[in-house]
Parts: structure tokens; C-alpha cells; sequence
């Protein structure tokens, strides 16, 4: 599929997520196989007052290409205003996020509050488009409750205002993350409209994406929760889908192996404090299903240094004979 000169893989792709999805996972993804990824939200409004904590969550490294830049907003004007700080880091596209459910973001209209204002929505993806160098694209979800179920209406406003694609999340806002993703609403939105439609929720498996592509008929799949913990599931897909191979979960050597090497990054990247802390959620995520899972993610949720991951590892590899 194409966003705009953006060629891609109809494989999978790395979804944005707040205080997970940094420059170590994305770099990580992109190794195991995402053909695309999507930065961390930024506030308009923080690019435009100068947050330079704001300004962190825009970097792009080559690897991490072809790579979106998301910005979250209320204001058409903040928006565009935006896309002009954000385009100094040379993004391949510029995403608005349509579909976060987070209240601190709702609450100031901004994430899939706009679904409750499409006619706003629609002047902040004109703004943005007129304003963007590179191809614009909206993630939004089904709606933001089951009274305003309102996904397709969105997605052909997105698509007339400017939009070179949609990620469709299928569930409303009030639902959250659960119950499962409604895959009929992401069909419908692929049948609205002419752009490429990404589909987005419950992947966490090879055999999930197929029946996403099977079911919807969307042009990629976009996964978010469902790779935490195992971002070897792009390899696993993108063998599948280009290669038709089932490729095996991974033993456990490399799990842990890949673990180390993300956790090494962030800490790179951000030190050691800031990074050890964001580390217990994801060593928590890499750590499920292992044996002996809870007490280990027990102990993953007091790591302060890396030096406690090795010693974790170590733990794991001598219990685990």
C-alpha cells in the first residue's frame, strides 16, 4: 500500500502508544519486521509553547523509517502551527490522533473527543493538510460510544479533508480496550472510502492479523498492545504473509536476548533512571507467560538499574536449567 510516496508491505505496522512506543521499541519493531511505525502522541500545543520534553517525542533516526510523527490537538490553527516544528525532523508522514481515549486528553477536546465534533475534526485535517510537506493521516476510532457510532461518517469527512489514509481502531471510546474489536466497522470504513485503511485492535498473533486482512479488507494492519512483550511478531507475520512460512515462537534464549538489547537502548537514549523505571512494564510484558511469570514480573517491578535486569535473566536462565 501506498501513504502518499510512501511504499509499504502489507504486513504489519507498529502503532503509537504513550510511554511505550519510544525510539528503543521502534527500533526494535523495525528490526523484527514493521514496515511502518508511529511515534509517541505530541501535543500541538506543547510544539507551539516550546515543551522541549514535547519536542523529544518528534526524533526520527533513519532506522526507524519510514516512520509517522503524531500530534494531538483541539485548535486547527495550534495544529498547523504544529506541523511546521514537526517538519524539521523530516517525518515520511504526519498523523492526527482522532482516537485517544485517555481522559487528559479528552477532556480538552482533543483525541476521540473529536469524534463528538467532526465538523472541528474536519477544519484541524484541513489545517494540517495544507500545512504538512508529507502525507497526512488520521487514527480514529468506531466512535465514542455506542449511541454515536459514527467511524465511517469520519472516515470519508478524513478522506474529502485531506487525509492520504485512516487507521481505524474498532472500539469507541467509552469501551476503551474491551470487549473485542468490532471488525465490522473497520470493513465498513474500507468500503466508504478510496484511501488506505489501516486496521487496528486485538492483534497479538499471526493467526489475528490474517483474519484482520480477511475480515476487513483493510490495506495493512496496525499493532499496538498486542507486540508488547514480543516484537518478534512482525518477523512471525511478515514471514507468513511474503514468505508463507510459519515461523516458531522464539526460545527463550532470544527472548531474553531481546529484551537486554531493548532495555540497553532506552537507556542509551534516556539514562538510566528515566529508562530503568519505563523498563518494569515492558520486562513485565516480556516476562508473561514464563515460568514462574508472577513472581517474576514481581521482581521486574522493582528494577533501578540495568544491572537488576541482567541479574533477572541470569535468575531466569539457571531456573529454567
Amino acid at each position: 500500500m501506498n501513504i502518499g510516496c510512501t511504499v509499504l508491505d502489507n504486513t504489519a505496522a507498529l502503532a503509537p502508544m504513550a510511554g511505550m512506543a519510544d525510539r528503543a521499541f521502534r527500533e526494535i519493531c523495525v528490526e523484527m519486521g514493521a514496515c511502518y511505525v508511529v511515534g509517541e502522541m505530541a501535543s500541538s500545543k506543547g510544539l507551539v509553547y516550546g515543551s522541549s520534553k514535547t519536542a523529544e517525542l518528534l526524533g526520527i533516526t533513519e532506522p526507524e523509517r519510514p516512520m509517522a510523527v503524531q500530534l494531538f490537538g483541539d485548535d486547527p490553527d495550534f495544529m498547523a502551527k504544529a506541523v511546521d516544528i514537526a517538519a524539521r525532523f523530516s517525518p515520511n508522514v504526519i498523523d492526527i490522533n482522532m482516537g485517544c481515549p485517555a481522559p487528559k486528553i479528552t477532556l480538552g477536546g482533543a483525541g476521540s473527543a473529536l469524534l463528538k465534533n467532526l465538523p472541528l475534526a474536519e477544519e484541524i485535517i484541513r489545517a494540517v493538510a495544507a500545512a504538512s510537506p508529507v502525507p497526512v493521516t488520521v487514527k480514529l476510532r468506531k466512535g465514542w460510544d455506542d449511541n454515536s457510532v459514527n467511524g465511517v461518517e469520519a472516515a470519508v469527512m478524513a478522506e474529502g479533508a485531506g487525509a492520504c489514509a485512516v487507521t481505524v481502531h474498532g472500539r469507541t471510546r467509552v469501551q476503551m480496550y474491551a470487549p473485542p474489536v468490532d471488525l465490522d466497522i473497520i470493513r465498513q470504513v474500507k468500503g466508504a472510502v478510496s484511501i488506505p485503511v489501516i486496521g487496528n485492535g486485538d492483534v497479538d498473533s499471526v493467526e489475528g492479523a490474517l483474519r484482520m486482512y480477511s475480515v476487513t479488507g483493510c490495506d495493512l494492519v496496525m499493532i499496538g498492545r498486542g507486540a508488547l512483550g514480543k516484537p518478534w511478531l512482525f518477523r512471525q507475520i511478515k514471514s507468513k504473509i511474503l514468505r508463507g512460512i510459519n515461523e516458531p515462537e522464539p526460545e527463550l534464549d532470544e527472548k531474553l536476548s531481546v529484551m537486554l538489547d531493548h532495555i540497553a537502548r532506552a537507556v542509551r537514549y534516556k539514562g538510566e533512571y528515566a529508562a530503568m523505571r519505563e523498563a518494569r512494564s515492558h520486562a513485565a510484558c516480556y516476562l508473561k507467560g514464563m515460568l514462574g511469570a508472577a513472581a517474576l514480573r514481581r521482581q521486574a517491578g522493582t528494577l533501578a538499574h540495568y544491572e537488576d535486569l541482567e541479574k533477572l535473566v541470569r535468575q531466569i536462565l539457571i531456573g529454567n536449567g
